[in-house]
């Protein structure tokens, strides 16, 4: 594994216990520029989780509780008239910052939903006309719960395709619920946790992973498992040509991770049902049969024929 990435992992894991995995694909999306859906119950870590990841860096969090009555204004800034200037200044909002926590997403309205589309794609936001840059590198951190959906407002296709990844966290295990006790029973390890990281060095890390060579016929690959989605009898819509892209630069992540200079087809394997799963939509016959997204992902991997170099 990369040096740099075990150090952020190990720091990490000082104040989350059990869940390596979710956090070596997190770092898959932020070192391919990315955002992340965090979808699962109350209480098992998604903002523990982010915040160490900003603590560990050393990066600006900002976190959001998305709220009803949330603004557009209130994630993206808005311009105030300074009597003094005469002249109208931009108030920074929410999104200005490393690393932005949407906490339960799903419980605000479309239209601030709807703010973040821009934010996401072009890491920048307009306001009255005039464009401002985001800090590099920005990401966004989305978290749902997937078990109360009264007074919620589902994120669009549109919306959900701008996730890199959609992950679940998942409850630990026995042991490792006894080890949170002990480790925050008294204390909270996130307020002593020291940065092993910087913003240059992750941007560092960031060219990094785009010089990780894929062959052309992993290219091939990787369009063939999404069109073998998009044939699927069971869904309604299959992955997107951005699900193609974002394969293609989370595998590249995944090989840098592991500490190689190249893809292969393994690399690409692991990343697909994180990747494209949240972009396909299932049909009503599948949903009778309880036949996920995640199933019509494994299934396109294994009829489709892996290549050899």
């Amino acid at each position: 594994m990369n040096n740099m990435v075990e150090a952020l992992i190990g720091n990490m894991e000082k104040v989350i216990v059990g869940k390596r995995s979710v956090l070596e694909h997190i770092l898959v999306a932020l070192l391919s520029d990315g955002h992340v859906l965090i979808e699962d119950v109350p209480g098992v870590g998604k903002t523990q989780i982010v915040a160490t990841l900003a603590r560990s860096v050393n990066g600006i969090f900002n976190r959001v509780q998305f709220t009803p009555d949330l603004m557009p204004s209130d994630i993206m800034g808005f311009s105030m008239f300074n009597p003094a200037t005469r002249e109208f200044e931009y108030r920074k909002g929410a999104a200005m910052c490393n690393f932005l926590l949407a906490d339960e997403i799903n419980r605000t309205s479309p239209k601030t939903q709807s703010s973040l589309l821009e934010i996401m794609e072009e890491n920048q936001v307009t306001v009255d006309g005039k464009t401002y840059q985001l800090p590099r590198p920005f990401m966004v951190l989305a978290t749902q719960n997937p078990v109360e959906c009264f007074g919620t407002y589902p994120l669009p296709e549109a919306q959900m395709d701008r996730f890199f990844l959609k992950l679940s966290i998942g409850y630990p295990e026995k042991s490792e619920e006894k080890l949170i006790i002990d480790r925050f029973g008294s204390d909270n390890p996130l307020s002593e946790l020291a940065p092993v990281a910087n913003i240059s060095d992750l941007i560092e890390l960031q060219n990094q992973v785009k010089k990780i060579n894929i062959e052309d016929c992993l290219k091939t690959y990787i369009v063939d498992i999404i069109e073998a989605t998009r044939k699927s009898p069971d869904v309604v819509l299959g992955g997107s040509p951005r699900g193609s892209l974002n394969l293609y630069r989370a595998s590249k992540a995944w090989a840098f991770i592991r500490g190689r200079e190249y893809v292969i087809p393994d690399d690409i394997q692991k990343m697909a049902a994180p990747v494209l799963a949240h972009r396909i939509i299932m049909n009503s016959g599948a949903k009778m049969k309880n036949i996920t997204a995640d199933d019509v992902v494994h299934e396109a991997i294994v009829k489709v024929k892996v290549p050899t170099f």
